[in-house]
């Protein structure tokens, strides 16, 4: 199968345009920024006064839930109050359950939102194995309920969107297809078809998960099949229960922005567990390098050169490679992703060096967070003497991180005999920088090669990316090969890419390039936010997460944001949020809307403050029934609000206490971890301190 994007060049899905009131979305038009608002629709006056500080805020579509027919009841007083006010940002009524409601909202609103899971199903976790003439006389049932709104719907010019969310499929869809991005694709297919049958064509869609990868894989899966069957419907992108702070914002990060990076997305919600107004420049700051390509075909001198296309991957599957061993640090095969650090203080400064050291080894994020290879620069050959020092300072701590010595394939070739083996005593690995136009760096790397200076330490070839990617990852290929036969193992790849270049083109060219040559180095991705104008908490995000959610990718760095130690925290945060290596509870709490039952942000941060400590624990937080227990996806524990004041717990999927009130409900919840053997005492120390802000914060 062939995807919508080619690795080097920008290229927006083409979709048809769809009008929200006054707002159009898709075609050439730039990506939408909307939210949703947070009190009880009927609350006329809380959620006109929430509208209008999202607008001033940028937001430019306005969600709201009707979960009744109070709250559809709510919606002219709504739109009088704004229409007042001067204000005209389109309305979006959002519909559970409720297809009375979806045709009361339908006549005061400029878009609807329905959820084929539960528009006119009830989810009873039901398994039944449907005949072809069951499932179809299923179907017509949908269609019974849904042709009403469907039909008004167009008469009034009011858009619909398919929103499928993965924790709530059917019954039907997931006896059929199972809980997979296949069914959340089949799901929306089913009621588009319902709408194309009465020819209404002003449909967006959306996938969204917890998960971002399952969400990653639901929207490309989506995307291929709806270009097989002539469809070109518009897509509003967002991982739903992100959760809140650096968290929320990186989880969004590595879905939403993974997908705009190929060119799939028309409008996006960043659903965070906080005000609204914080998601709209977290959502202007991931669109706006998206809409500055999209208004300029020329943006990249890259964009000339046409790349195959990669198929789509509805399934995750880590790319295969060798192990390699640095120091007591094993990456690449079956080992977990890896998390690097590169010092930023030269050598020359060792008083800096050692104080960066003493940061990275005193404030971790957790001991399990600590990085696992520190790469120094060689600059030098006296800063020999340096290397030395710093290895015995990692040394000398007994669970200190593999030492790795960055230089120019040109300074190694400098080395005399004495001094190449003071340096290799000193690091496990050699990483030789290399740019491919230099054709004395080439003749060096040749001659340490033949003279078995490369044989000692792990080995690793870092080479610029330039104006001809593709080139040069057939070249890097071939070095590989070459340190492979002379040395008998293969180097770790890496690439350095400009400013002006994304790096996710050419690390998918690389991998594809050593695939086709039967050669499993592994790969080291470095995301350098040296001289970009993207915001430097949630391009990392975008750029390791888009690779490692398609299994490329065997170790992790970030570059240039903040303090080495903050660097690595991001590294690892952005292996939490692909759920590809847990270091820290996990948390899957719901933006709130008017249907939740608690206070969420309160709420989640209680939580958060006793159970934080729980490695690898999954842990829900949902605001009403219909967050929940669907959406909690593969939470291993869930906090539900039940009705006023009440809270349910679940293990997994199970309900297993219910009506509990809300002042007993975290006491209760730690109880249910520790039955599960899943708890454990949290080790005093001090909390990290959060990461440097980035634009999104202001």
């Amino acid at each position: 199968m062939k995807s919508f994007s080619r690795p080097l060049k920008y290229h927006r899905r083409p979709t048809r345009v769809v009008q929200i009131g006054d707002v159009a979305v898709g075609g050439r038009n730039p990506i939408r920024v909307q939210s949703m608002t947070t009190p009880a629709t009927h609350d006329v006056e809380a959620t006109v006064g929430q509208i209008h500080r999202l607008v001033e805020a940028g937001c430019e579509i306005v969600r709201v839930t009707v979960p009744s027919t109070r709250d559809a009841e709510a919606l002219p007083q709504i739109r009088r109050r704004l229409a007042a006010d001067g204000s005209h940002v389109p309305l979006v009524a959002d519909i559970h359950f409720s297809p009375a409601a979806a045709m009361m909202a339908v006549e005061h609103v400029e878009k609807v939102r329905i959820n084929p899971g539960n528009y006119a199903d009830t989810k009873r976790f039901k398994v039944w194995e449907y005949t072809d003439a069951e499932y179809q006389a299923e179907l017509e049932r949908i269609e019974q309920r849904f042709r009403p709104l469907v039909l008004r719907a167009k008469e009034r010019g009011v858009s619909l969107r398919i929103g499928t969310n993965h924790g709530s499929l059917s019954d039907r869809i997931l006896n059929r297809y199972g809980d997979t991005p296949l069914g959340m694709v089949e799901s929306a297919l089913e009621f588009v078809r319902i709408c194309e049958r009465y020819s209404h064509h002003d449909l967006i869609l959306s996938m969204k998960s917890s998960n971002p990868m399952v969400m990653i894989q639901a929207y490309r899966l989506l995307a291929e099949r709806m270009a097989a069957e002539g469809m070109d419907y518009p897509f509003h992108l967002g991982v739903t229960e992100a959760g809140d702070g650096e968290d929320g914002r990186i989880k969004s990060a590595v879905g939403i922005g993974s997908l705009l990076e190929e060119g799939i997305g028309d409008t996006i919600r960043v659903s965070l567990t906080e005000d609204p107004v914080a998601e709209i420049p977290v959502a202007f700051a991931l669109a706006e390098k998206y809409n500055a390509l999209m208004r300029d075909d020329a943006a990249e001198e890259s964009a000339a050169i046409a790349a195959p296309p990669r198929p789509i991957v509805s399934t995750y599957s880590r790319r295969v490679s060798a192990r390699l061993d640095v120091g007591k640090i094993s990456l690449g095969g079956q080992e977990p992703v890896r998390v690097e650090c590169l010092l930023r203080s030269p050598l020359g400064d060792l008083a800096a060096v050692l104080d960066e050291l003493k940061s990275l080894q005193s404030t971790p994020a957790t001991p399990d967070a600590r990085g696992e290879i520190l790469e120094v620069d060689l600059r030098d050959r006296q800063d020999i003497l340096l290397l030395e020092a710093v290895a015995r300072r990692i040394g000398s701590s007994g669970d200190g991180p593999a030492l790795s010595a960055r230089m120019t394939a040109t300074l190694l070739s400098d080395f005399q005999e004495s001094e190449l083996a003071r340096l290799q005593r000193s690091c496990h690995r050699l990483t030789l920088r290399l740019d491919p136009s230099a054709s004395e760096a080439h003749r060096a790397l040749d001659r340490a090669l033949d003279s078995g200076a490369l044989s000692g330490p792990a080995l690793g070839l870092e080479v610029f990316v330039g104006p001809s990617p593709v080139e040069i990852c057939t070249h890097l290929t071939a070095l590989a090969e070459r340190c492979r036969t002379v040395t008998g193992r293969l180097p770790l790849l890496s690439l350095a890419t400009p400013p002006g270049l994304s790096p996710v083109g050419p690390y998918r060219l690389l991998a594809e390039a050593l695939l086709g040559a039967g050669i499993p180095c592994p790969l080291l991705l470095v995301s350098d936010m040296t001289g970009r104008r993207e915001d430097p908490l949630l391009f990392p995000p975008v750029y390791l997460g888009s690779l490692l959610c398609d299994g490329i990718g065997d170790a992790v760095r970030v570059e240039h944001f903040g303090a080495p130690a903050d660097s690595l925290r991001l590294a690892f945060n952005i292996l939490q949020g692909t759920r590809l290596r847990l270091f820290k509870t996990e948390f899957i709490s719901c933006p709130s809307c008017g249907r939740t039952q608690f206070d969420l942000e309160e709420t989640t941060r209680r939580i958060k403050s006793r159970t934080a400590h729980l490695k690898g624990v999954k842990i829900a937080i949902m605001g009403c029934i219909v967050n929940g227990p669907g959406e909690m996806a593969d939470a291993d524990f869930g906090f539900v609000g039940w009705g006023p004041g009440k809270v349910s717990l679940f293990f997994g999927k199970e309900l297993v206490a219910k009506d509990i009130p809300y002042a007993e409900a975290d006491e209760r919840l730690v109880g249910l971890i520790k039955e599960h053997g899943r708890w454990s005492e949290p080790a005093p120390q001090e909390a990290p301190a959060p990461l440097p802000a980035g634009r999104t914060r202001e």
